[in-house]
């Protein structure tokens, strides 16, 4: 089943309940997303991207996940 943007950002939320995020996309399968958040500064990138994705709850995993794709943008604030 796809996901609806406000599910991607629900789940986001609870992990960084502070970041500004915006998901976007419309067919529930490729999506993208932006977290900038605090917890993120002296992180790599590498690092960063896997807290997202930890904070999905393997809606990514495998061929049976509902996410497919989801291009990621991730950082401190300025």
């Amino acid at each position: 089943m796809p996901m609806h943007a406000q599910q991607i950002e629900d789940l986001l939320r609870e992990s960084f309940p502070d970041a500004e995020i915006q998901v976007a996309g419309s067919d529930g399968v490729h999506m993208s997303a932006m977290v900038v958040d605090e917890s993120f500064r002296g992180k790599n990138r590498v690092q960063q991207q896997r807290a997202v994705y930890a904070a999905l709850k393997g809606k990514m995993d495998g061929p049976s996940g509902e996410l497919h794709a989801l291009a990621l943008t991730t950082r401190a604030p300025d």
